[in-house]
């Protein structure tokens, strides 16, 4: 039974480390459920072993993107310090709770990431490179609106420790109107900052996290991120949406199996 949880230990670290690797999402979306449901966590443990293995995998997947010129600094960096803000105050939140189950989050979470796939599958549109003065401060409008959902994103990712990449790539693509790469890669820079902020965190207010299996998960998510922010920054981006909008679907498939 300890060598069988191992191989679920190194399964769920590498799909964790390839949702981050392509599409910039949490690995907390895969390895938090299974890590409570099949190797029997308590939920703020797995939360906070969530956000530690993310944090390598995050900053693995940043730096591929920022290689290949697939980060947007002038509007990830306002974000990021929200979001990490709202860490803060997620994982006090977390920590006042105790939280023991994610269920109240599990179905929105199938529900953003089906309605991101959607998105995925969606065709680009083309960019001005000039905006007249009212489109102007229509984008003032959506900065100041991303960074209200930004920080209301790093309290949700400090609190549940899932769900903060999926809903910062929908902010970054639907309302900030970056396309794919540009998104992930924008958002592995903030969920790294996030990640690290909520790991700390928990740590601090005492979650208690094995260390063998810690290593395995923490080794196999950043291995498994940096084969797949490679795939990423080599593809089209036609090839990108697609294959992140599929992987999206399974995922949101295999959370509601979870969540049963």
């Amino acid at each position: 039974i300890q060598k069988m949880m191992y191989v679920v230990y190194i399964l769920a670290g590498l799909a964790g480390g390839v949702l981050t690797g392509m599409a910039g999402l949490t690995a907390a979306m895969v390895l938090t459920p299974i890590l409570c449901s099949v190797c029997g966590w308590s939920g703020y443990d797995a939360v906070t072993l969530s956000l530690i293995a993310n944090v390598p995998s995050a900053m693995v997947t940043c730096w591929t993107f920022y290689k290949n010129g697939n980060i947007q600094m002038k509007k990830g960096m306002p974000m990021a310090v929200v979001a990490f803000a709202g860490a803060v105050v997620g994982s006090y939140l977390g920590y006042l709770f105790s939280m023991v189950s994610e269920n109240g989050i599990s179905y929105f979470v199938i529900i953003s990431n089906l309605f991101m796939a959607v998105k995925f599958f969606m065709p680009t549109k083309s960019k001005k490179e000039t905006l007249t003065a009212a489109e102007e401060r229509k984008a003032q409008r959506k900065t100041v609106i991303a960074l209200i959902l930004g920080f209301l994103i790093g309290v949700e990712c400090g609190f549940m420790g899932s769900a903060g990449g999926a809903l910062m790539l929908m902010v970054l693509t639907m309302v900030m109107g970056m396309d794919t790469k540009l998104a992930v890669g924008t958002s592995s820079m903030i969920m790294t900052l996030v990640a690290l902020t909520g790991a700390v965190s928990h740590v601090a207010m005492g979650a208690a996290v094995d260390l063998i299996p810690s290593i395995v998960v923490t080794v196999m998510c950043t291995i498994g991120a940096v084969g797949s922010a490679q795939f990423a920054n080599k593809v089209s981006e036609k090839k990108l949406n697609l294959t992140a909008g599929t992987v999206l679907i399974l995922v949101s498939v295999v959370s509601w199996l979870l969540s049963k």
